[in-house]
């Protein structure tokens, strides 16, 4: 079995990627993904609102010391302190030392100037590419679906033209037109979309009465809504797609390249059981592969989407039907 895939442009021995998350945080975990078999791995997010945050909080702090002129010989000694981009750029030199597979970097901004500039300090630190996260919740009951949508757009377009190394949008699916949204961030400049991002729910304590943070780690699942448009997307866009949320094991890679992803991520698998789950994941592939007649991801990947389906919305409503009716015989 041929494991090896590209993935804009780069060559991977295998599908199976690491996204963002903690285990791609440490030199020890990345190693142990290595050694594992990964394909490629994804760090975490570099926040511009941490970056400012920091920055804000330095300048309090000497603004505090800065009020008597005798507390100058107490000012904060801040010499060799790195900031949190200084500390990200490190651990992305750290780990394309450390890891023969190629190593994206993440980045989340608020600003257009912030999305750019650090765009760039991630690009001459030495990433393979760059994936944009665009985690956006529209809550502004005066911004339209149009005008976010179109901030969005005009901001990939002005890091593709800051960056030389190829680009990914990490994007939810919470678009009044996914596929036309998609085609317009790889008109943008988008060299692959990842599908989907996980928005974390905020919960609220009975007890406390306040809203608490909950985070609850993916399950198979979640791979649906990724699958539908892997499908209806596979072969549509000049782009490559990446599957992520709902990847947990060998068989879950076979669906997401059978539906038409290039590549597959996973992070809440390899929490729950270690990075050597991706050898397991590998194993499990290859057996359902051979078994099946496939002798390569190539020659896997798209084979069971609908990319020559002139209608698609006309397949979508016949599936859902389809589906109604199996589930109402299912209760006869």
């Amino acid at each position: 079995m041929d494991l090896t895939t590209t993935y804009m442009g780069l060559q991977l021995r295998s599908p199976i990627v690491a996204s963002a998350g903690p285990l791609t945080g440490r030199l020890d975990s990345i190693r142990a993904l290595v050694d594992a078999g990964i394909g490629a791995m994804v760090l975490p997010s570099l926040f511009e609102e941490q970056v400012v945050h920091e920055a804000l909080a330095t300048s309090d702090l000497m603004a505090d010391h800065a009020a008597s002129p005798e507390a100058s010989s107490y000012f904060p000694d801040i010499q060799g302190t790195d900031s949190v981009a200084e500390r990200y750029v490190r651990h992305l030199e750290e780990a394309r030392r450390a890891a023969d597979v190629p190593v994206i970097a993440s980045l989340n901004g608020t600003s257009a100037a912030g999305w750019e500039r650090y765009a760039r300090l991630l690009q001459d630190a030495g990433a393979d590419a760059l994936e944009l996260n665009l985690y956006r919740v529209a809550a502004d009951v005066h911004c339209s679906g149009a005008a976010l949508e179109q901030e969005q757009l005009d901001l990939v377009r002005a890091v593709r033209g800051a960056l030389m190394i190829p680009l990914a949008v990490k994007v939810s699916p919470f678009y009044s037109s996914f596929a036309h949204m998609a085609a317009g961030l790889v008109d943008a400049g988008a060299d692959a979309l990842v599908l989907f991002n996980r928005f974390y729910q905020p919960d609220v304590s009975p007890m406390t009465r306040e809203i608490v943070p909950s985070l609850e780690l993916s399950s198979s699942s979640e791979l649906r809504l990724p699958l539908r448009w892997l499908g209806l997307l596979h072969g549509r866009l000049d782009a490559d797609l990446a599957a992520t949320t709902g990847i947990h094991s060998g068989l879950d890679v076979a669906r997401a390249l059978l539906a038409g992803a290039d590549v597959t991520m996973m992070t809440s698998a390899l929490l729950r059981n270690g990075p050597a789950h991706v050898a397991t994941c590998e194993q499990q592939l290859v057996d359902w592969a051979v078994e099946h007649g496939y002798e390569s991801v190539a020659q896997l990947r798209g084979s069971a989407s609908q990319q020559r389906v002139s209608d698609p919305a006309a397949f979508e409503r016949a599936n859902y039907v389809k589906g109604l009716i199996a589930f109402a015989n299912s209760f006869h």
